[in-house]
């Protein structure tokens, strides 16, 4: 007989933190727009401080590059998480939560590309670039991408009773690589602080709404 999944969260404690998330995001996306001094005035004198760094510790940038260009670069993870949902569909009996896993995934690079669009903000420029991006820079794709797919990663290992040394390690890679993707695009100078912190954020607020409506009407059809 199948073991019993892991008991959900009460739905006040996640609309609780949706919503908490939803306001912050909100507050530094409002102070992103209206261009706040104290804000832009520390976004800058972080981005100057960490790209004389970068100019002069050419080994650390180049494994900087290599991180964020090909290990934590959305596209990778985001073919991790095409992968998963092949392995779920395999299972057949969790089609469900494949579906949900990919639409989660693809509402985070729609939202993501949207408020690129609509914010405009533009990117730290150097005379002496150590890398390039393209598009706005708010908020960071790089730092949202990871943060939706390790978070949606680690809500399904739970759910699924990973044992301790398997959480253990998805857990360590997890704050790894969400917390190591922000710093390599901020070392890089392609993106300023509050970006990274935006990425975050949104991509905490969408794991969070997006685990309440599996738990409120999906969960019932996986099991």
């Amino acid at each position: 007989m199948r073991r019993p999944s892991r008991p959900t969260r009460r739905p006040t404690t996640t609309v609780a933190l949706v919503l908490a998330l939803a306001l912050c995001s909100a507050l530094l996306l409002t102070l992103v727009a209206v261009e706040w001094r104290p804000l832009i005035g520390l976004d800058d004198r972080i981005a100057a401080t960490t790209h004389r760094w970068a100019v002069e510790e050419h080994g650390v940038t180049r494994v900087c590059r290599v991180l964020t260009d090909w290990v934590w670069d959305p596209l990778t993870l985001r073919l991790l998480c095409a992968a998963i949902a092949v392995w779920l569909v395999w299972r057949r009996s969790a089609w469900w939560t494949a579906l949900w896993l990919a639409a989660t995934c693809a509402l985070g690079t729609l939202l993501q590309q949207s408020l690129k669009a609509l914010v405009g903000r533009a990117r730290p420029v150097w005379p002496d670039p150590v890398d390039s991006a393209h598009y706005a820079a708010f908020p960071s794709g790089h730092a949202m991408t990871a943060t939706v797919v390790c978070g949606l990663l680690l809500w399904l290992l739970r759910r699924h009773d990973a044992g301790p040394a398997v959480w253990r390690t998805a857990m360590t890679a997890a704050v790894v690589s969400v917390a190591g993707v922000g710093l390599t695009r901020v070392w890089l100078g392609v993106h300023w602080p509050s970006d990274v912190v935006g990425g975050w954020l949104l991509g905490a607020l969408l794991v969070a709404a997006a685990v309440g409506v599996y738990e409120r009407r999906w969960a019932p059809v996986s099991r």
